[in-house]
């Protein structure tokens, strides 16, 4: 390496030391609860890396390498705790990862009731839960979890979602069992039927309890991450076998603290319609009427009241804000119930 290469080095490790101290001290100021996670503050920091020229690098890389030294720092005050959907290797890892850094205390549980159990009863500051995939649609169990609990949604995050074939076996051949999550088996359904038409399909509750599965067995795959093959040292028989390549899951994170506005932020509500001619369009009236951009609808039926339903809905706009809450004041009128679920910066 040149010598001019070892100057730049030098000065960039001075820098990124710098700016770690920096903001350890901004961080030691600001209130206990305030200190870690802030959905605002890394919206802030996005949007400012955004505006840069940071080519040959992507903004994407250059986001990462500053998300990774914001999570040092703030785990250097107080490393957050964040519960998540189970076994290393799950995609929801992958997502928790992504928002708080390696640096963050991940507590794996098996379900995605017990990350919601986890934050509420404070063991954990945080929760990471899938919502919806791209291909597949809503993860209804975590739909289920929103309607009951008292926590609130404080960011989301999209993760590009890739599966390989792994197993302990070396070709397809003798696969005779897949396991994997119900949602991975549809979203790398066509491929299945194309390539393993006969192989028998077994449910689990993660991708990544999937491959743990898959390596007891010789005539036994799993359709998880490419980390999870590594993790648990199996053989990678075959990549990228989802169906579309624009296949997304939408993350939420949960937590027990409001959003301030950012200025371009989202809300997420649960609301239940009176039962009369023209209901659900009387809901959507004042939306339209204030100009509230609605980004989803998506209902669920009601478990206490047989063929009733839930509405979950999301539009651009801030809880806090003068027209989001005319809007609400007048939805008011055809609603047996409102809930909101959260307000927080719109990654998308």
């Amino acid at each position: 390496m040149s010598g001019r290469m070892e100057e730049i080095d030098r000065k960039i490790v001075e820098l990124l030391a710098e700016r770690c101290r920096a903001h350890i001290e901004e961080l030691k100021g600001l209130p206990p609860g305030e200190a870690q996670y802030s959905a605002a503050r890394a919206k802030r920091l996005s949007t400012f890396l955004e505006s840069l020229d940071t080519q040959p690098l992507s903004a994407d890389v250059v986001k990462k390498i500053f998300a990774e030294l914001s999570a040092f720092a703030v785990s250097a005050v107080r490393p957050p705790t964040v519960a998540y959907l189970g076994p290393a290797g799950t995609f929801t890892h992958s997502a928790m990862l992504e928002v708080f850094g390696a640096s963050a205390a991940g507590v794996p549980v098996k379900s995605i009731h017990d990350v919601f159990v986890e934050v509420e009863t404070g063991r954990a500051d945080y929760g990471v839960v899938p919502v919806e995939n791209s291909t597949e649609g809503a993860v209804t169990y975590t739909l289920d979890e929103l309607m009951d609990t008292e926590l609130k949604i404080i960011a989301e995050k999209y993760l590009r979602v890739t599966y390989s074939l792994v197993s302990v076996a070396k070709d397809m051949k003798n696969i005779k069992k897949l396991y994997s999550h119900p949602q991975s088996f549809g979203q790398c359904k066509e491929w299945i039927r194309k390539n393993l038409p006969d192989a028998e399909h077994h449910n689990v509750s993660s991708t990544s309890l999937a491959a743990e599965t898959a390596s007891w067995d010789k005539f036994a795959a799993a359709v998880t991450s490419h980390a999870s093959a590594e993790i648990y040292g199996l053989n990678v028989l075959a990549t990228n076998i989802e169906d579309s390549r624009q296949n997304y899951t939408r993350f939420f994170v949960i937590g027990d603290r409001d959003n301030p506005p950012t200025g371009r932020d989202k809300t997420s509500i649960i609301c239940a319609v009176r039962d009369k001619p023209g209901a659900l369009y009387d809901l959507l009236g004042p939306f339209n009427r204030a100009g509230i951009n609605m980004t989803k609808i998506e209902s669920r039926p009601d478990k206490k009241k047989m063929w009733e339903y839930n509405f979950f809905i999301d539009f651009i706009g801030h809880r806090e804000s003068t027209i989001v809450k005319s809007a609400g004041e007048k939805m008011k009128e055809d609603l047996i119930f409102l809930k909101v679920l959260g307000s927080y910066p719109a990654e998308k």
